[in-house]
């Protein structure tokens, strides 16, 4: 039975890549001072996966930015404004791309699905030249392989990366991004050539919007990208990933009748009711079911024994050897390793788990329907979770009880809205646009300093 990752967060366990990057910014260091710190990261992600026993361990899941960002550098698909003259697209274009210059403005950034976690929207238009401007998801291939480890290139699939884009400014709203499919598969085809000949055997296409509601048109362009790319994906095991939602039933259709795809990869978290689809509506002999069961996006431990169950009855539809244990997505939604917070009592602890944890869990559901159960492992996880069920730092009977008994008219004011606007009014005596902060203040030097000394006990909370 065999494990996999979808990916893993990048910054690092002690905030390695957020300190590097600041001083890179900063003037404060060198390209190759950022490199290095990036190369040490990647060096130990993959290994603590290959230690773990994970199979099917990612690679291009680092990112400097974000990775649609990195997507958009592969394509070569610079605004003009940032006067990018062509070839390998370095560090002084990528991040204007992403943060802006003394003269231009960043792209625009949005939020990535109903995630924290944010992504630089491509410009697009019928006059975008695309060309194969970053080598980096070969690089980092051959990089993980220099190590001694396999890995699985994940891309942006096409698709996706086409929907997740805007017109270009100057382009009309109106303007069909997806009729630029066309223009983006050739570079797709270099890239996935160049793996196949690095001696890749596997490639994960990211293709997240299958999950939202598509019509027939988007659709189609699935079909469409991905019999353009049958033969240079041939020889290749291919993955299509998705996350975060049940995928529609149009869309699970459309995926499972793709020729040149291998095997699917399914979040069974957030998506409950695929699980319900892939039961009812039946899945593809001979294909891999890569089962999203492990959280990708909280810090609590997986229940073990419910996963396993899970996987179990998802046996024996797909087959033992054609199921793989995997995330429900990337990691990178979640914290890095609980080994790092040492001022947790031992209760709570035992609640948690975070990236460097999940990979173990996963891989320990793994073994676990290969016959090769780790009976103390899941005993612990048991107990775990029956604490956390039971514990009355999460359990108040009080509540309980006062949530059970609210009635429907509890859920509606007894004044209207004038009336409290009044009452309000007169309480707070509001000006015409009252304003406040979303959160966070300003970081001035002052409020840095004070909050060094404060941290060092020089001042107390009051003075603070």
């Amino acid at each position: 039975m065999a494990s996999h990752i979808v990916g893993y967060p990048r910054m690092g366990p002690k905030r390695e890549l957020k300190f590097a990057l600041e001083s890179f910014w900063d003037g404060k260091s060198s390209a190759e001072d950022l490199e290095k710190v990036a190369t040490d990261l990647r060096a130990s992600i993959w290994k603590q996966m290959a230690d773990a026993g994970i199979k099917y361990i990612p690679s291009n899941t680092f990112s400097y930015y974000d990775q649609v960002l990195d997507t958009t550098a592969m394509l070569g698909a610079v605004p003009e404004r940032y006067s990018w003259t062509g070839g390998e697209i370095g560090f002084s274009t990528y991040f204007s791309m992403a943060r802006g210059n003394a003269t231009v403005p960043a792209m625009e950034m949005t939020k990535w699905f109903d995630t924290n976690y944010h992504f630089i929207v491509p410009e697009l238009g019928p006059n975008t030249k695309f060309s194969y401007s970053s080598h980096k998801a070969v690089n980092e291939y051959k990089e993980a392989k220099a190590l001694g480890v396999d890995t699985v290139p994940v891309l942006v699939g096409p698709v996706s990366y086409l929907l997740l884009s805007k017109p270009a400014k100057g382009v009309e709203k109106s303007f069909a991004l997806l009729s630029l499919l066309s223009s983006i598969l050739p570079v797709y085809k270099e890239v996935i050539a160049e793996l196949k000949a690095a001696g890749a055997t596997w490639i994960q296409f990211d293709e997240p919007t299958l999950v939202l509601d598509l019509d027939s048109h988007q659709l189609a362009a699935f079909s469409a990208a991905y019999t353009e790319l049958e033969s240079a994906l041939s020889g290749l095991n291919v993955l299509i990933e998705t996350y975060f939602a049940d995928i529609p039933a149009e869309s699970y259709k459309t995926l499972t009748s793709l020729n040149s795809v291998t095997a699917y990869g399914f979040d069974l978290i957030r998506g409950s009711k695929t699980l319900d689809l892939v039961k009812s509506a039946g899945f593809p002999s001979g294909k891999y079911l890569f089962a999203g069961v492990v959280d990708g996006r909280n810090i609590w431990a997986d229940d073990l024994a419910a996963s396993l169950t899970t996987l179990e009855s998802l046996e024996a539809i797909v087959g033992k050897d054609k199921l793989v244990v995997s995330t429900s997505c990337s990691l990178m939604h979640t914290a890095v390793d609980l080994v790092n917070e040492t001022k947790l009592d031992s209760e709570i602890k035992s609640w948690l788990a975070f990236a460097a944890q999940k990979v173990v869990e996963v891989n320990a559901l793994a073994k676990a329907l290969a016959g090769q159960k780790d009976e103390a492992y899941f005993a612990a996880n048991a107990a775990a979770q029956a604490s956390r069920r039971s514990s009355p730092r999460v359990t108040n009977e009080e509540v309980q009880k006062a949530a059970a008994a609210l009635r429907g008219s509890d859920h509606r004011r007894a004044t209207n809205v004038s009336a409290r606007l009044d009452a309000q009014q007169k309480k707070l005596n509001l000006p015409v646009l009252p304003t406040t902060t979303i959160g966070s203040f300003p970081q001035t030097v002052e409020l840095r300093r004070v909050r060094r000394e404060y941290k060092a006990k020089k001042i107390s909370e009051d003075e603070y």
